[in-house]
Order: C-alpha cells, then structure tokens, then sequence
C-alpha cells in the first residue's frame, strides 16, 4: 500500500510503498478513503512536538471502510463506512486523560496510507450527511472543540461567545458547535480576508475583528457586549486582552498556545470578575460519542478548504504551514 511517512525531523514527508497492514484481535482493517492534515503534523516535522519517535506514517484523523475483521470483533461488517476515533488509550477518568494517552499518528502508525489498523472500539459510523473528505475533517477538530466548549465551558443557549483565530480547523468547528447549540458567536483572526471569508460561511457567526487592529479588544467588547465564554488557542501576550473581555462570571478555555507563554496575567482580574481559566485536550471516546451525535442532531458540515491525493502528501504539508487555509486541507487516499 502507499502511505506518507516521516523518516526524520526537519526532512520531507516521503509517500512510499510498505507492507499493508493486518488485524490482530479485537482490530479491523480499514481501507482509508481520505485523511486530513493537523498542525500536529507539521510539528511533528519541525521536530516542535513532545516525545518524537520516527519513522512513522502521521495522520491523526480518517475516513473509510471496513475491509477486513479481526478475531473477536462483533458488530460490524466488511464494507462498514467508518470514521476513527483519532485518540488511543485515552484512561477510565473522564476529567483528564491518562498517561498512556496519544494521539494517533506518531508513534502508533496513522491515517495518511491506503490502509490501517485500528481496535475496533475506536471506529464509529460515517455521519451519513458528511462525504469521505467531509468526515476526515471532523475528529480531531471536531472531539478538540466539542469538549473545549461543552465539557470544559459548558457553553449555554444564548451566551455569547468569542472563538479567537477563525482560520484554524478546530476554532471553526468550535465556532459551528457553539452557534448550533443556540450562542451568539464572535470570532477574530489576524487576516482580513481570512475574516471576510468566515463571516461569509454559513457557520451561524455573529461578528468579528483582525486582532492584529489597534484597539480590537476595546472595538470587539464595545461591539459585543462581552462574552460569557471565550475559546482560544493562541495564548502568548494576547492571552491579557481576553481577560478584559470576558463578562464578570465568564469562562476562558484554551486548548493551545500558538503564540506561546503568557507572560503576564493581572490575578486582581481573575478574582474580582470571578472568571474561571480551564484548559483542555482533544477528548474522550465518550466525547467522541456526544460530538457525532451533536454533529448528526444538526447537520453540521465541517469546511474543506484544498483536497490533495495522498501522493502529494508533502505538498499538503506545505500548503498548511504556508497558513493560507480557511478550513481543513484533506489526502485523497
């Protein structure tokens, strides 16, 4: 079969032929239909993720069929359309994961192949609604976002929220989830045509600003009112203005932290405006779970901005690191 594997740090992705997979017990074999692209990818290229370990076929999230069964696997059928829970082992407490928790696609082998291997517990059925490139872009974005917004900040019909840095897979998931659920949703972004562009998708969004503006926390809370919940990942110095923003009793979640520490963070605001500042990460299967139903309850449709076939796996890369998306970027396997 023909899978992109990273061989080293600071190298190309490489599509090669290997030996195509076979179930052990309790697995299924799954003939990939199409894989998205995550920043944990390009990371983990750069050598800018924890506990590296190649070579190794990356890829967390996947969308395909059943082509063969393992021993002891009950409930499903060769031909199935699935999608693939993009953790593995995440532990028996739902409020954190345990240590043996990764995600998948380094260093368990992951969806950028014709086929792969997983145990069965973590394949769920294809949203039917969603096509094979549509359901590869939910998992991780779509698991990330969901417990970030109703797990962790337990978003509420008609609270307003701020998602920050619109462009990314999983704030516009977020984005999506929160307005569906009945919020009043404001997002930013540093680029404005990026910013047009979401404001012009059918993601149910309210408003927005460029964080990149003088003065956009003051224009966005004059303009919003303030939010009852704000979902960032960016963290770095912009991290201060969110404290200004957030509503007396408001709620901050990140989920990470592309612009880095916060150097400074005012306690006298945390306290006296009795905010709470949760974190989060990806999710359980049980979150997976409440996601899709979530998801088939309201017909969400996750944005694909460029298809590639896996061949040009790097290519896809590249595209990502490059930032110009507005959506996920997905391999046709």
């Amino acid at each position: 079969m023909l899978a992109l594997q990273q061989d080293a740090i600071q190298q190309p992705a490489v599509a090669r032929d290997i030996p195509t997979p076979q179930p052990g017990g309790e697995e299924v074999l799954i003939k990939l239909r199409a894989a998205a692209l995550n920043h944990r990818d390009v990371w983990i290229q750069k050598g800018q993720y924890a506990g590296i370990k190649l070579p190794c076929t990356l890829g967390a999230d996947g969308a395909g069929e059943i082509a063969a069964l393992g021993t002891g696997v009950e409930g499903w059928a060769v031909g199935a359309p699935v999608i693939i829970y993009p953790g593995v082992e995440w532990g028996d407490k739902e409020r954190t994961q345990g240590r043996s928790f990764r995600v998948l696609g380094m260093p368990d082998p992951g969806t950028f192949a014709e086929y792969t291997t997983v145990a069965a517990r973590y394949v769920r059925p294809r949203p039917a609604h969603l096509s094979w490139e549509q359901a590869a872009a939910l998992p991780l974005a779509g698991l990330t976002a969901y417990r970030a917004a109703f797990v962790r900040a337990q978003v509420q019909p008609g609270e307003r929220v701020l998602v920050t840095g619109v462009g990314g897979g999983v704030a516009q998931v977020a984005a999506q989830l929160c307005a569906a659920a009945g919020a009043e949703v404001w997002v930013t972004s540093g680029d404005d045509d990026k910013l047009g562009r979401a404001l012009a998708l059918p993601l149910g969004l309210r408003g927005g600003v460029n964080y990149k503006q003088a003065s956009w926390s003051r224009t966005l809370t004059q303009n919003s009112g303030g939010f009852d919940v704000i979902i960032d990942s960016a963290g770095g110095d912009a991290f201060g203005a969110l404290l200004d923003m957030a509503a007396p009793g408001g709620r901050i979640v990140f989920y990470g932290a592309t612009l880095g520490t916060i150097p400074q963070l005012a306690p006298a605001k945390v306290f006296w405006k009795q905010l709470s500042i949760l974190g989060s990460s990806m999710g359980s299967e049980r979150d997976f779970d409440a996601m899709l139903a979530f998801v088939n309850e309201h017909q969400l449709v996750p944005i694909v901005d460029k298809t590639f076939p896996l061949a040009d796996g790097e290519a896809a890369l590249r595209y990502l690191e490059a930032g110009q998306q507005l959506g996920k970027v997905v391999l046709t396997c």
